[in-house]
């Protein structure tokens, strides 16, 4: 997992520079779809209101490493290894997405705010589009999948 600001991206080798490129030229008035970046990538732009933690899942996928960056709003997501977690629905291979059941060790929570970045690998489960400070709010964000080689 890599957390970091937008002005920072170019620090890292692994994101194609077309997805760079994309996700620096993004303003909250983007209309929400699904956007092709290249034969490798491509992100989806969504708006939601964000939810009560119980109401989240911990999900992971295997096809595909995820860029996660809020136009607007603020949402927390929280993460954790998926070594030892247990499967609560099996993978699904077309929509590239598997859920966990919740462990018993804390999860490290990140605060999404537009100009910061999550980078998410197929071992990162992660619970995203989690209220924060108890209260909902709706958010604008943008999803980039990359494929794993």
């Amino acid at each position: 997992m890599i957390i970091d600001k937008i002005q920072n991206i170019n620090k890292y080798n692994l994101i194609p520079k077309n997805v760079v490129d994309f996700l620096c030229n993004l303003t909250a008035d983007v209309h929400c779809g699904r956007y092709e970046i290249d034969k490798n990538s491509f992100a989806n732009i969504d708006e939601y209101n964000t939810k009560d933690r119980s109401e989240c899942r911990l999900e992971a996928h295997k096809k595909y490493i995820d860029i996660q960056m809020l136009l607007n709003g603020f949402e927390e997501l929280d993460c954790v290894d998926i070594e030892g977690l247990t499967i609560s629905q099996e993978y699904n291979l077309e929509r590239d997405i598997m859920f966990f059941n919740l462990p018993d060790k804390a999860l490290d929570s990140i605060m999404l705010q537009p100009g910061k970045f999550v980078m998410l690998f197929p071992e990162d489960a992660h619970m995203p589009q989690i209220t924060c400070c108890d209260v909902s709010q709706k958010v604008k964000k943008v999803v980039v999948k990359i494929a794993v080689d």
